[in-house]
């Protein structure tokens, strides 16, 4: 066997540029490169060529037409840049180059500082706290931006298309330049004063296009981004493109990546809610056509289940005739026990006459009256010496008849018996107690023993 018959499957020139394409750009994703401008070529396609250098190398970039409009920079030979984009091969002629996205004069890099150093400083205030929920649809949506940018006019194509019922008010501002970030702030305490006076207004869209660091700096201002956090209506800010951040889009609400992208958020799709309302009402007709489908099968089945009335009422005078028949033997049983009963009682009550039996308590009731009046003398008598003989012992041993022999008993004014001189004093009324009356008496003096 030959040796190219062992060798491995070869790739075509395709499949290694597109396999190189796919690993730069997995790999390395997104970067910035700082050099310095060579050979900018400007076709009339829009797009924009041009080579980025060093002492040591130099590296082709290409920045398509929809990115190279927003670039502020002047894009000079020589001039040193920095730029944003990520590394990918031409597949065609297996061009190694920077596909650029945006492009910035090197000493940005001082107000990238400046931005993070303000940008953290705002969030350990709680600034970038908001969180609130957007109205969705809004009643009346607020638009900030400028009147003649096309970020008005990517809104508004947006809205019309997904929501036409919205209403909308635009506000006019600056959004580049030193009277961008005053304006604002003035127009946001406006709107809150005037949405106490009409609570249809209930959100707030801050936005503009794309552009340099220097042309959206506006949006980086502390005293805006303060204003958009204390603003009673919800604010959503969409400032630039995917790439862009500012302050404004943390103060905010919510946050989108580009304008258009703003009114996507803000609004539902009426498609998307007629193609839902579609589905919904074809849902409701078929579950309403298996509903009757179910209640008719119910229906057959019970009408198959039902009897005549004529047959029912046949049915139920048979049963009530069979009724009546066993209530009348059952009464008839009945009256036949009772009266068998009542006999037995009538013979029962002859035997033992009311008569005679009243004739014999009688007698017994005269002869103990007889007991009763022959005892009732001596218990009397008993009765009477025991009470005479009581009465002698009592007057006996009792104090009154001490006091009939000239004795007294002395008591004071709390009705206690004296029984020793030391317990009075002069001047203490006493109380004399006698076998016959009380006298007052009152001490004068106390004698000795």
């Amino acid at each position: 066997m030959s040796a190219t018959t062992d060798a491995p499957d070869a790739l075509s020139v395709s499949e290694v540029n597109r396999r190189a394409r796919q690993t730069l750009e997995r790999d390395l994703g997104e970067l910035w490169v700082e050099g310095e401008l060579s050979g900018v070529s400007r076709p009339s396609s829009g797009h924009l060529y041009f080579t980025l250098k060093d002492d040591q190398a130099q590296l082709r970039c290409a920045l398509f037409r929809t990115r190279a409009r927003f670039v502020a920079a002047p894009m000079r030979d020589g001039d040193r840049v920095r730029v944003r984009g990520r590394l990918s091969i031409f597949e065609p002629r297996g061009d190694y180059q920077l596909i650029a996205e945006a492009v910035q004069a090197a000493g940005v890099g001082e107000l990238l500082a400046a931005f993070e150093a303000l940008k953290a400083r705002l969030a350990a205030e709680g600034v970038f706290a908001n969180a609130r929920p957007l109205p969705c649809p809004p009643r009346h949506l607020l638009v900030l931006t400028s009147p003649t940018g096309a970020a008005i006019r990517d809104v508004l194509a947006v809205l019309a298309a997904r929501w036409p019922l919205a209403q909308i008010t635009l506000i006019p501002v600056p959004v580049q330049g030193c009277e961008a970030a005053p304006a604002m702030i003035a127009a946001l305490g406006l709107l809150n004063r005037q949405a106490a006076l009409d609570p249809t207004r209930d959100a707030i869209l801050i936005t503009r296009g794309g552009g340099s660091l220097e042309d959206l700096w506006a949006f980086n201002d502390e005293h805006l981004a303060r204003a958009i956090f204390h603003s009673r209506l919800p604010v959503m800010s969409a400032v630039g493109h995917e790439v862009d951040v500012t302050l404004a889009d943390f103060a905010a609400d919510a946050r989108a990546p580009t304008p258009s992208a703003a009114a996507e958020q803000l609004v539902p799709d009426q498609r998307e809610l007629a193609r839902r309302l579609d589905a919904l009402s074809t849902r409701l007709a078929r579950a309403a056509e298996r509903h009757l489908e179910r209640e008719g099968q119910r229906l057959d089945h019970l009408r198959a289940r039902l009897r005549h009335p004529g047959e029912v009422l046949s049915g139920r005078r048979e049963a009530l005739t069979r009724l009546q028949g066993r209530l009348a033997r059952s009464l008839a049983g009945c009256l036949a026990a009772e009266r068998r009963h009542q006999q037995q009682l009538a013979a029962r009550l002859s035997a033992h006459a009311p008569a005679r039996r009243l004739t014999e308590a009688g007698e017994r009731l005269s002869r103990a009256q007889a007991r009763l009046h022959a005892a009732m003398p001596r218990q009397l008598a008993g009765h009477r010496q025991q009470l005479v003989a009581a009465a002698r012992e009592l007057q006996a041993v009792s104090p009154l008849a001490v006091l009939g022999r000239g004795y007294a008993i002395l008591e004071d004014e709390r009705g206690q018996v004296v029984r020793r001189a030391a317990d009075t004093a002069p001047s203490q009324a006493l109380t004399a107690r006698l076998g016959e009356g009380r006298l007052v008496l009152e001490v004068t003096r106390q004698l000795p023993e």
